[in-house]
């Protein structure tokens, strides 16, 4: 990290990596130069020149592109053509969906957004307040004040054993919410087991995806559960030192997290003696550089290594060959946040929050065509129609034309599917995926062409280019599809069935597999959608 955290600390604090800076920079931690280079090159906070006075970062994603009804960036650019000392800049997801149309002016959020770029650039405080509900009220929450924080791991350290914990894990169902759902309580245990006297825990906060920012409000109202769930899971495997991996775009939920990481030093939860005389353990954020690609975990280990976070070949897996090649513990946010939860107040008691035969609970981030987008927690088991529900319906009462159950990597569904449950095998079965639970509603006047069209464009945006098929392919589909609006082409459903099925064989990691998987299953589940009629047929 060494490295890394020095170029964003010159970005931060010159506008810019310049050449002059990286030599300078090289010769002081005496490395080759070229390494430099292919980190300043590979991510995309670096600039090697600081630019106009004032930066504005304007989403140019699906959910952002629906807010405005058209292209936002060009929008902003339109709005802001009289302004000379502003950079307009489009970039991928902000995680700020529940706000759309999206924008950040100098790292701060802004709504809008060309109506809230010119009142921040004006000098009036735009930034949205943090979070949706204060802490207490989430009911993942095991705690009704701050000074019961952590008690759960207390009561963990002198009652109870690591293996204890793992049982519990396992018998409470739960599993990774980052998108994997590989089953927690089996991942602890292999991390455990692993041989090795120095381990890791990390913590997955680099949600990027569009239509996903549930992480975000976790982080912002409930930092003592992601810490305490980090803590527990050092404790079971026997690790030393933590690290949360935040996206740089979330600037509230760092002050949040590092403002809790301080109050927990300074309580002795953190530090040379939390489990005890000598047995000590640290935690750190470190923010990262930018990239969708990070959210991956091998990717994100890369980064942490100072290197180009361009996924790993697995196996190994991080479970036995992690951080530096040591074992490491990695979950996401949502997941580590359970944690207290189901320790404290037993697999039981979690097990008996679901619906039906459902276990639990689960953070949904809800966007696109509804009244009102946000965040909530709700039963295992809760119905697609139920969370649209709480979100007041559709706007102007419209009709629905499809929804995507779990983010950008996830298929749209009909409204017949509309009574699918929260679930990862219901999901898949009505022909989609749950993912991360980012419910993104598509109301009947949009074109479907250009709502899947506009998540497979920030794939190929995304793309970090390891793999030559997911580069090229990526770029391929998407101006098949532009030859397609355009006239230029026939219809090209087969070839592009072809190019996804390449690129789902032959991609290291998960966006490769996904990028034109909306798309594509669009054309089978969608047969009677006029926008996508002139991409079928053979050519």
């Amino acid at each position: 990290m060494r490295l890394l955290k020095a170029m964003l600390a010159l970005q931060a604090s010159e506008g810019a990596v310049t050449d002059a800076a990286l030599r300078d920079l090289a010769r002081r931690e005496g490395v080759p130069l070229y390494r430099l280079e292919g980190l300043r090159s590979f991510y995309p906070v670096f600039r090697k020149h600081p630019g106009k006075a004032m930066q504005v970062e304007v989403c140019r994603d699906l959910v952002c592109c629906m807010a405005a009804d058209g292209d936002p960036v060009r929008q902003v650019r339109e709005a802001l053509a009289d302004r000379d000392d502003v950079d307009v800049r489009a970039v991928s997801c902000l995680g700020q969906c529940d706000r759309a149309p999206a924008a950040m002016v100098d790292h701060r959020p802004v709504t809008g957004p060309a109506d809230g770029i010119r009142a921040c650039l004006s000098g009036e405080q735009m930034a949205p307040e943090s979070g949706t509900l204060p802490s207490g009220r989430w009911a993942t929450d095991p705690y009704k004040a701050a000074e019961q924080y952590y008690t759960t791991v207390h009561a963990l350290l002198t009652e109870s054993e690591p293996d204890a914990v793992i049982r519990a894990l396992k018998d409470a169902g739960l599993r990774g919410l980052g998108g994997a759902a590989f089953p927690t309580g089996m991942k602890w245990d292999f991390t455990r087991r692993a041989p090795g006297g120095e381990k890791y825990v990390i913590c997955n906060a680099d949600e990027s995806e569009p239509g996903t920012f549930k992480d975000r409000v976790i982080l912002e109202d409930l930092p003592h559960l992601v810490i305490e769930g980090m803590l527990i899971g050092a404790w079971v495997i026997g690790a030393r030192r933590g690290i949360i991996y935040l996206r740089h775009e979330y600037g509230a939920a760092r002050k949040a997290l590092e403002t809790a990481i301080a109050e927990a030093y300074q309580r002795g939860i953190l530090g040379e003696a939390a489990f005890g005389p000598g047995r000590g353990f640290d935690l750190e954020v470190f923010v990262s550089p930018g990239g969708y690609i990070m959210g991956e975990e091998t990717a994100l280990l890369e980064a942490l290594e100072d290197r180009r976070g361009e996924p790993r070949n697995k196996p190994p897996f991080p479970t036995d060959a992690g951080l530096h090649g040591k074992p490491t513990l990695i979950n996401n946010v949502e997941t580590f946040a359970a944690v207290p939860a189901i320790c404290g107040r037993g697999a039981d008691w979690w097990a008996a929050q679901g619906l039906g035969d459902h276990k639990g609970l689960k953070f949904v981030s809800v966007s696109g065509d509804v009244e009102r987008p946000g965040v909530h927690c709700v039963p295992w088991g809760t119905t697609a129609r139920q969370v649209l529900e709480l979100c007041g319906g559709l706007v102007g009462s419209q009709p629905l034309k499809a929804f995507s159950p779990g983010g950008a990597s996830t298929s749209f569904l009909p409204p017949e599917k509309l009574d699918t449950p929260l679930d990862f095998d219901a999901m898949q079965g009505a022909g989609s995926a749950l993912g991360t639970g980012a419910m993104v509603f598509v109301a009947g006047h949009r074109d479907l062409l250009d709502v899947t069209l506009a998540q497979l464009r920030f794939f190929r945006n995304e793309s970090c280019g390891k793999c030559v098929p997911c580069r090229v392919g990526s770029h391929k589909a998407v101006e098949m599809v532009e030859q397609v609006q355009r006239g230029e082409r026939a219809g090209p459903g087969i070839a592009l069935e072809a190019l996804h099925r390449t690129l789902a064989r032959t991609s290291i990691c998960g966006l490769g597999q996904v990028a034109l998987l909306p798309l594509v299953e669009a054309l089978r589940t969608f047969p009677d959608e006029p926008s996508l009629q002139p991409l079928r047929g053979e050519e």
